[in-house]
């Protein structure tokens, strides 16, 4: 027995020195954590309980046979985040270069299927050179294996993909499927080809940090969500993160405890809304005086800036915020917006998270760059991911809300449940001053006519009276008493129910 006792202890020992203490130093001098440090630092302290640690690839061809240790580049288990049970695969850079090999791949789909088994959520830590080239198709199966279980666990448990390294060709498609991805700066990358194939191909020269480092995708292409600082930082950040989330669609948004009272006033919030209609206002001052204690969670905050989204807390529960950003493009929905909003709001719904909508609008983006970009049909996911939204749905109008972007936002008509709006809401199909130039074209010439026709259409429709004289709005409210009557509202809804008809699958528009 001892004998077998110390056979386990070396293979364990074998199993936790991954590629090697020169490896290991290597991985620490680019500034990266080890697969086993990253696990430590993100769970509870002890939590952790590790399976598969004395697999190993079967691959015998190009001297694979005499290469093998034991995990073969990939730590898999789970454990606790806060007390609340996680799923969790890390890539180890130091075996392999975190190359995905068949046997690799066989432990990323264990973990997965156990998570949904039981319905925690998933999260995966990437580090990994790609396809293991020695194993040919073998490894390129294993990855097809993952993303079908990516697909299966979508909407049922949620799946979060830290970047905290390479991730290159087939390797992107699956965070790409998860429902966050994180990034880290100056060490992680995605791209599906590198810059040597793009040269080659394209006659294009740029680096891997331009191509598909953590910058591009949380600015320019909208690929990840955040970009942290670094390893520490991007572990902190999901601890925090995973604090907002069910654990699976059977489960309603954990609640925390909170000493911020539901009737608290906000008087600062009546001095908002600058006089002039053109002036903008900074929508986050908004989000953060109405969450409990100011906590808000943003999500791809430097991609398409003119819509905000990121949870927040009411009375301790979570509710996703979607809000317009008046401060860029004066809150225009344009194509990237719109994608961003409602992939987000199906993320809500798919787990049971309330959506609050903070609308300040004039409407869809014009212009032929988005109409030849396909404003239509991008805009249109946005709308249907409201459609089709079942969760309770609360929607304060702080001012502009025009033309079918009013429709759009969660408006009664799409069965928002409570909707608000402020006394300096103005709801109509379009501004005053374009209203009139179409109406009373013959005037244009006349300066005074014009102005005093103006007026008249800003005192018949910008203002929330109408809406609510068609009972279009519940209620118009005082801008310092949201956060009470938001409140208010959701907790009347926390027992809603609502179903959409039966079917396979809506076709969104995608």
């Amino acid at each position: 027995m001892q004998d077998i006792i110390r056979q386990l202890e070396d293979k364990r020992n074998a199993a936790k020195l991954g590629g090697g203490p020169k490896r290991i130093e290597a991985q620490h001098a680019k500034g990266k954590l080890t697969a086993r440090e990253r696990i430590a630092l993100l769970l509870d302290e002890g939590s952790f309980e590790e399976w598969d640690m004395f697999v190993e690839h079967r691959c015998t061809d190009f001297g694979m046979a005499e290469q093998k240790i034991p995990g073969d580049g990939v730590v898999i288990g789970y454990g606790t985040i806060n007390g609340r049970l996680v799923f969790v695969f890390s890539q180890d850079f130091t075996v392999f270069g975190g190359s995905l090999s068949e046997s690799h791949a066989k432990k990323i789909c264990k973990i997965m299927e156990q998570a949904m088994k039981v319905g925690a959520p998933l999260i995966g830590l990437n580090d990994s050179g790609g396809a293991r080239i020695q194993e040919g198709v073998s490894s390129l199966g294993g990855y097809a294996d993952v993303f079908q279980r990516n697909m299966l666990a979508s909407g049922v448990i949620p799946q979060i993909s830290l970047i905290m390294g390479p991730c290159a060709g087939g390797a992107v498609y699956s965070p790409a499927i998860t429902d966050f991805t994180f990034m880290v700066k100056d060490s992680s990358y995605m791209f599906v080809t590198g810059p040597d194939v793009v040269k080659t191909v394209t006659h294009e020269e740029v680096t891997a940090e331009e191509l598909g480092g953590a910058l591009t995708h949380t600015t320019r292409s909208g690929v990840a969500d955040l970009a942290m600082e670094n390893d520490m930082e991007a572990l902190l950040n999901m601890r925090r993160f995973i604090n907002f989330l069910p654990a699976s669609n059977r489960e309603k948004p954990p609640v925390w405890p909170t000493s911020d009272s539901p009737l608290r006033a906000e008087p600062s919030l009546d001095t908002l809304i600058p006089d002039d209609p053109a002036k903008p206002y900074d929508m986050k001052e908004l989000i953060l005086k109405i969450a409990d204690e100011g906590d808000f969670f943003e999500l791809q905050p430097d991609y398409a800036k003119n819509i905000i989204i990121g949870f927040i807390r009411l009375e301790g529960a979570t509710v996703g915020v979607v809000a317009n950003q008046p401060m860029v493009l004066a809150g225009c929905l344009d194509i990237a917006s719109s994608i961003k909003g409602a992939r987000f709001v199906r993320f809500c719904d798919a787990f049971n998270i309330p959506i609050l909508t903070l609308e300040d609008v004039p409407g869809f983006m014009p212009g032929t760059s988005q109409e030849y970009g396909g404003i239509i049909k991008h805009g249109a996911k946005l709308l249907f991911a409201y459609a089709e939204a079942t969760v309770p749905k609360v929607t304060v109008i702080t001012r502009k809300a025009y033309g079918g972007a009013y429709d759009v936002m969660a408006s009664k008509h799409l069965r928002g449940d409570v909707n608000f709006a402020w006394p300096s809401a103005e709801i109509a199909v379009m501004g005053p001053k374009g209203a009139v130039e179409i109406i009373f074209r013959k005037d244009i010439g006349d300066a005074a006519a014009i102005a005093a026709r103006t007026e008249e259409y800003r005192e018949k429709f910008a203002n929330p009276f109408i809406a609510g004289a068609r009972g279009f709005i519940d209620d118009v409210i005082k801008p310092r008493n949201t956060r009470k009557r938001v409140c208010r509202s959701f907790a009347m809804l926390r027992s809603k129910q609502l179903e959409n008809p039966w079917r396979k699958h809506g076709n969104i528009p995608l």
